[in-house]
């Protein structure tokens, strides 16, 4: 086959999938990789999460009805609309570096150790520390939510189509939100220049040229999902399929997959909005390469043009397809794990959740894409449900079918 399979656009099964030629299974973990997401730098991140309040192990559900209709030998769907309370895997991530950046600022100004547990009980005073990032949503939330349970002041950055709901739930943890021009990639720029002009600190989810260390954190604390998840299966999945945006949780599934099982790793395929599919884009480059303009997709967390550097550092050699779908596939997804066929728990998925979910359905019903990915009866495939219902309003039109 071609490195790359495209059908005509119009309906919820149509797709571009590029196979991803400088990956392989048997690729070496490098030691620049490592340097990026270790071991040793996920058990800190473990440890720490798991001594916070709440925490919990989301549920992994089994599909067998969904798997059945696919042709495949299961599917798992891991739940993350339950995490922390704040609806989205992305309370990982945020809340973890937000805590990390506070403990190193309290050692440097102390001049020695600081416990992290002195961190997350609040006995440090942390109020004169401001911290800040721009966000689709999910990653605003857990940063607000992270400086609002250490004692930090916080600063979101939104673009101008995110929702009012989702500005909302992120004041609601006691974060100011100023909304900017332009698309996700503006508002990270904004948020970078005004906070070099007020001495504050960027806790984001993508990294760029200059701005590695804290995403490495976020990262760290998006391993542990895919830790629960493998621990769950059991069994070792034979596919993996992403949703990416900037790339941080992508990076860090595969991360933890490659760790854990070295070549017998499974395939990694990544799926975004055919809107702002940056990684097609750059794997179809070979370099890190930015779409332009409004980004215009229901899929508001995937919403990004521009790939994270650190990520792509990973996934350049350990993803091994990446797929463009249109926002009708995600339609199509949530509606079918809300109603879903017997045997199936209904499941309540955000806009955002569901794409990698969408990648399995679109590639599995196209011969020269199941081929090409190696799906068959045997396949084990996992998915992650990276949020719940984070926009009521926008869920309950998309179920109605108001959105198609």
């Amino acid at each position: 086959m071609t490195d790359e399979i495209a059908r005509n656009a119009g309906t919820a099964t149509d797709f571009t999938l590029r196979l991803n030629r400088s990956a392989s299974r048997t690729a070496p973990w490098t030691a620049r990789q490592n340097e990026i997401l270790s071991d040793a730098a996920f058990e800190t991140a473990r440890a720490t999460i798991a001594s916070w309040p709440g925490y919990a192990v989301t549920p992994l559900h089994a599909l067998p009805g969904r798997a059945a209709e696919l042709g495949i030998a299961s599917l798992a769907y891991k739940d993350e609309a339950g995490r922390f309370g704040l609806g989205s895997f992305k309370a990982l991530g945020g809340a973890y570096a937000v805590a990390r950046l506070l403990q190193r600022e309290v050692e440097t100004a102390l001049g020695n150790p600081v416990p992290m547990s002195e961190i997350v009980s609040g006995a440090r005073d942390v109020s004169r520390i401001t911290v800040c990032c721009a966000t689709d949503g999910n990653h605003g939330r857990s940063v607000a939510w992270g400086a609002q349970a250490f004692g930090a002041r916080c600063v979101i950055f939104i673009h101008a189509t995110v929702s009012e709901a989702r500005k909302a739930a992120i004041e609601a943890y006691g974060a100011e939100v100023r909304r900017t021009a332009g698309n996700y990639d503006d508002s990270v720029r904004e948020a970078q220049e005004t906070a070099m002009k007020e001495e504050w600190f960027v806790v984001s989810d993508t990294s760029y040229p200059g701005y590695m260390e804290i995403p490495k954190d976020v990262m760290q604390g998006y391993e542990l999902m895919a830790a629960e998840a493998f621990d769950q299966l059991g069994t070792p999945p034979t596919h993996v399929f992403l949703q990416t945006g900037v790339g941080g949780m992508a990076a860090a599934v595969a991360a933890q997959a490659k760790r854990r099982w070295g070549d017998a790793r499974p395939t990694i395929v990544l799926c975004d909005p055919d809107q702002s599919a940056c990684w097609l884009e750059s794997i179809r480059a070979g370099v890190p390469t930015a779409v332009e303009g409004d980004l215009d997709t229901m899929m508001a967390g995937l919403a990004c043009g521009e790939v994270s550097a650190l990520a792509w550092e990973v996934l350049e050699t350990h993803a091994d397809a990446v797929m463009a779908l249109p926002d009708a596939a995600a339609f199509r997804e949530m509606r079918a794990l809300a109603d879903p066929l017997p045997g199936d728990p209904a499941i309540i998925a955000g806009e955002s959740a569901v794409a990698g979910l969408a990648g399995l359905a679109a590639a599995i019903k196209h011969p020269e894409a199941r081929a090409a990915l190696g799906l068959g009866p045997d396949s084990r495939a996992l998915v992650f449900g990276t949020e719940g219902n984070t926009d009521p309003e926008l869920y309950e039109r998309i179920i109605a079918g108001e959105l198609t």
